[in-house]
């Protein structure tokens, strides 16, 4: 049987093996003063400062003589003390036992860092209280990365919204192009004006300046969804030859323009798995990049190399070259050559940074690589060869159209629907254009057209409620809808699907792709859309 005094005897000798309450203070203290991490410090019920760590002098810069003894309040921004803040956390903790908040603090040196502090209040065996309990982390870090983040998330909305803006005005210009692009200036008709070979350097001019300036705002935007994790990849297999010469194909204008040629040595058969749209822009940008850097009349060449489970592509130029302590920056965002170029392209500073980003998205890399200054230069991408899947979509040629469409164009930018609906007549199609929803339901009532193109972002109704009601009139189940808007990040086309839209097209409309839309429309090739005959239906 157990001694009924065991226990006791049994807790003294813990207690003992342990040490005294004044051993554990002191081991407490130890403890509390080894900490460097976390400023903490006991004050009185006042708020003067009666003890420290030495984390309070590695974050805030004091030595125990410089603060034992002031007010905690010097810890605190001049606004914050004038609003008597410091007074307030202690009389929360003194209510409610314990007071956490975040906010600026002040260093020593008049610094500013953001803190997080945790005041608890101390009372003896009655009750009373005998002060306060303060404990500082240094969160200036995690605060510098959350507002790093929130800037990467406002920047993002400011280029789709600065593209979208800039888009709205690109959109009738390029309309007018394409109506320009299929009179028959020169050809010999009767009608073409005499001075046509001067229209036709004048539309070439405005063609070359569109594209370009449609590609500035393609790239802004391409790297504001880039920044903010919003870019994915269409994944399908691809013929690496194939996606060279649509590359070449894109650039060539410009080439020939400054009578460059460019040498291809990619063989056929290497196949691979890839985003051929973003793999195409990564080629062409570095196209036009040799172009821009490299005299007239100069060879650019694009060569491959075959390695196990991975494909090497270099693009070289005879062009000024990269200085050495430059190679390393090439890349970054905004960066451009501080040499100047030899071309009247401009640029941003955003086409090598998004080139890189493109292929890391692939899984690959990108290096650069100059013998000197006015020697050339080489960029080499490495990309991985992949598997296909089998749910991986294959690009599908779409005929042209034949035969004459009714079509309805709704935007409340004039110029834009004006322009866009001379170009679709011009094309040899049935076209009404309305500059607002109500235009639109009015003509609605008297032509149901195959294709409604409509732009989202009107005033007042804008292209979403339209839509709506659009559907619910009688006769437009086989009608098939396009979305027309500035806006073109994913989450912009599966808003537009959403709510039914059977197309979303990114202003400005390049010709070949609204001769596509129009070619799938009239051969009823449209995923959703009803049957939409030649012959308007009973209204």
């Amino acid at each position: 049987m157990t001694h009924p005094t065991e226990p006791a005897h049994g807790t003294e000798a813990s207690a003992n093996a342990e040490g005294t309450p004044k051993q554990l203070e002191a081991k407490y203290r130890a403890l509390v003063e080894a900490i460097q991490d976390y400023a903490i410090f006991t004050l009185d019920v006042s708020g003067n400062i009666t003890s420290w760590n030495r984390g309070v002098a590695k974050i805030k810069g004091y030595a125990a003589h410089e603060i034992i003894g002031k007010h905690f309040s010097v810890f605190y921004p001049p606004d914050a003390v004038a609003r008597g803040w410091p007074d307030y956390e202690l009389r929360r903790a003194a209510a409610d036992g314990r007071f956490e908040d975040e906010g600026w603090r002040v260093r020593r040196d008049g610094t500013l860092f953001w803190a997080n502090v945790t005041i608890t209040a101390m009372f003896d065996e009655q009750g009373v209280l005998q002060g306060f309990a303060k404990v500082t982390r240094d969160m200036t870090e995690r605060k510098r990365l959350e507002e790093l983040e929130q800037s990467s998330r406002r920047m993002s909305e400011f280029l789709a919204t600065l593209s979208h803006e800039l888009r709205n005005p690109l959109a009738p210009m390029r309309n007018a192009v394409n109506l320009m692009r299929l009179e028959t200036l020169g050809s010999g008709d009767q009608r073409a004006p005499r001075d046509s070979a001067t229209l036709r350097q004048c539309q070439s001019v405005l063609d070359r300046q569109l594209s370009h300036m449609t590609r500035l705002v393609d790239d802004l935007l391409d790297m504001g969804r880039i920044t903010s994790g919003k870019v994915e990849l269409q994944y399908s297999r691809v013929d690496l030859a194939d996606i060279v010469a649509r590359a070449a194909e894109a650039a060539k204008p410009t080439l020939e323009r400054r009578r460059q040629w460019l040498d291809l040595r990619v063989p056929g058969q290497i196949a691979m798995r890839a985003d051929p749209t973003r793999l195409i822009q990564v080629l062409q940008n570095l196209l036009l990049n040799a172009s821009k850097f490299s005299p007239p009349g100069s060879r650019i060449a694009i060569e491959s190399d075959l390695q196990p489970q991975a494909v090497e592509l270099r693009v070289s130029d005879e062009g000024i070259g990269i200085p050495a302590s430059e190679i390393d920056t090439i890349f970054d965002l905004f960066v451009q050559h501080k040499h100047g170029k030899v071309s009247d392209e401009g640029g941003l500073g955003i086409g090598l940074s998004l080139c890189r980003s493109l292929v890391e998205l692939h899984g690959g890399s990108i290096r650069a690589s100059s013998p000197g200054e006015g020697m050339g230069s080489t960029f080499t991408i490495r990309l991985p060869l992949g598997i296909e899947s089998a749910d991986e979509k294959q690009d599908t040629a779409v005929p042209l159209p034949a035969g004459a469409l009714r079509v309805m164009v709704v935007d409340d930018n004039r110029d834009s629907a004006d322009s866009l609906g001379m170009l679709l007549q011009a094309m040899g199609h049935e076209v009404h254009i309305a500059y607002d929803a109500e235009g639109a339901i009015e003509i609605a009532g008297s032509f149901v057209p195959q294709l409604a193109l409509i732009d989202i972002a009107m005033p007042v109704v804008d292209g979403f409620a339209l839509l709506r009601g659009l559907k619910n009139m009688r006769g437009w189940s086989g009608t098939v809808f396009a979305a027309m808007t500035g806006f073109g990040q994913p989450s912009d086309r599966a808003e537009t699907k959403a709510a039914g839209f059977h197309f979303h097209i990114v202003k400005p409309v390049e010709l070949p792709k609204l001769q596509m839309l129009l070619a799938m429309v009239e051969q009823g090739t449209v995923a959703g859309a009803g049957p939409a005959g030649n012959s308007p239906p009973a209204t």
